[in-house]
């Protein structure tokens, strides 16, 4: 998984929005319990925003080059597709940049 390194080269910014309570961002809720450090270690001076929000619907957003920004819904994402998710995210930093 050599895309989580490149977090801090292909992205400006990385945001999660996510409700405390929801049962739906349960599995965004568990993806950054268990990815937060991992991430921050690799990438440790970019920002990697947690934004919790009463009945707020479960988005990961990129912030890339010029303030351009891509957004997904996690909604009934589990764990492994989330995942999926970011690293794409990750992906269209490097394209955005050719």
């Amino acid at each position: 998984m050599a895309w989580r390194s490149q977090l801090s080269r292909n992205l400006k910014e990385l945001r999660f929005l996510f409700c405390q309570t929801s049962p739906t961002s349960a599995s965004a809720r568990s993806f950054v319990e268990q990815n937060y450090k991992d991430l921050k270690t690799l990438n440790p001076k970019f920002p990697i925003l947690i934004r919790e929000c009463s009945g707020i619907e479960p988005q990961i957003w990129a912030r890339y080059d010029m303030g351009v920004e891509r957004g997904v819904r996690l909604e009934g994402l589990t764990e492994p597709q989330i995942l999926k998710a970011l690293e794409d995210l990750v992906k269209a930093g490097a394209t955005l940049k050719a």
